[in-house]
């Protein structure tokens, strides 16, 4: 089966010495095309009574943007959130911009995607504490994803919201089962604080479509995306605090295309598969040549240390402690006191085999040893 380190093995170095790359992007390609090989070395788990190898593995990148090296990092993300659910129904928000400002978006992606951050948590906060709405303080869960499924540039970000929060005499509001904001509400409202905030923002893009320098021009490209209709989506709720854990798994650690939808690599061109959301959801395969398909995968390598998880209101960290708590209580949601899992439990959960026991002679202790080598 192909996979994306093969498509960067075979065409990537062509790639780089045509285009101009920024560093964090080569070190992802390059962390990518050697991940699992033995460029990173190999570490090996020996039993200490018998000798036995227990486990032999080349090393991972762990780049965040790799589609191998996602699993682990991700079943140890939930496991750490689990204790902040609360035992009531939560809502899945979706918040696009228009297509307009993709161009824009990409030049200045740390300064734009902090403003889209920004302004989904202003909009939540704000309308759920007017008392038209809810009246009450949220915690909810942002997650910024930047692809479609073909590929192109589409910044969006999913909210994991509570269907609830604390009013400001301390006592549970409930929200209505369908949801308590309007999403025509949320659209103009997300509208309005991403265009101010991103009239505040130091833009350093230079260009004939956004010209900067030219009043006229920004204040046509703005007045143009003040007259559309932005589009925010409100999933139905979830059953109970089980699915939710399941559900923040899939869109937390996903990445731009995973191996599993490529089909082929085949004469420089690569195909693979895609839901088209505007022909009735189908499923289609899509052939690009391989230099279009890097370039559109490494559209979505984020900038360095950006975070792409963030917990705002009840759930940000200076509340967990205080609010947190409350709610739990307010909700009888068990307060269960737990030590975090091993990563010998997570592995086990994942393969669904026991890791931890030798084989052979049944014994737990184990040595590590660890190898680095060249393949040449």
């Amino acid at each position: 089966m192909a996979e994306i380190q093969d498509i960067f093995r075979e065409y990537g170095t062509a790639y780089q010495e045509q285009h101009k790359l920024p560093r964090h992007v080569l070190k992802a390609m390059r962390g990518i095309e050697y991940c699992r090989t033995s460029e990173l070395g190999y570490h090996a788990d020996v039993c200490d009574d018998c000798g036995n190898v227990l486990y032999f593995s080349y090393n991972s990148c762990r780049n965040r943007h790799c589609p191998k090296c996602q699993t682990l990092p991700k079943e140890r993300w939930i496991d750490n959130q689990k204790h902040s659910l609360l035992n009531i129904g939560y809502f899945h928000v979706v918040f696009t911009i228009p297509d307009t400002l993709n161009t824009l978006v990409f030049q200045n992606q740390n300064i734009i995607y902090n403003v889209l951050f920004k302004s989904v948590a202003e909009t939540l906060q704000e309308l759920a504490s007017n008392k038209k709405y809810l009246g009450a303080e949220l915690g909810f869960t942002s997650i910024l994803h930047t692809w479609g499924q073909n590929l192109m540039h589409h910044p969006h970000i999913h909210c994991i919201v509570p269907g609830g929060g604390i009013s400001a005499t301390g006592r549970w509001v409930e929200s209505c089962k369908k949801f308590f904001i309007p999403v025509k509400v949320l659209s103009r409202k997300f509208r309005g604080k991403f265009l101010h905030h991103l009239k505040q923002a130091e833009l350093s893009l230079r260009g004939k479509l956004y010209d900067l320098n030219d009043s006229v021009k920004w204040g046509n490209f703005l007045s143009d995306l003040y007259s559309k209709e932005w589009v925010v989506y409100c999933k139905p709720p979830f059953r109970d605090a089980a699915c939710v854990v399941e559900y923040l798994g899939r869109y937390t650690h996903r990445v731009a295309i995973s191996n599993s939808r490529i089909l082929r690599v085949e004469n420089g061109i690569v195909s693979f598969k895609w839901r088209d959301y505007k022909d009735k959801n189908r499923c289609k395969v899509m052939n690009l040549f391989a230099d279009e398909f890097i370039r559109r995968f490494i559209i979505h390598i984020l900038p360095p240390r950006f975070v792409k998880i963030r917990h705002y209101g009840l759930l940000g960290n200076r509340n967990k402690n205080t609010k947190l708590a409350l709610c739990k209580k307010l909700t009888n949601t068990p307060n269960l006191q737990r030590e975090k899992a091993s990563s010998f439990d997570l592995i086990q959960k994942i393969i669904s085999n026991d890791v931890s026991t030798c084989p052979c002679c049944g014994s737990q202790q184990r040595s590590r040893i660890v190898s680095f080598y060249d393949s040449a």
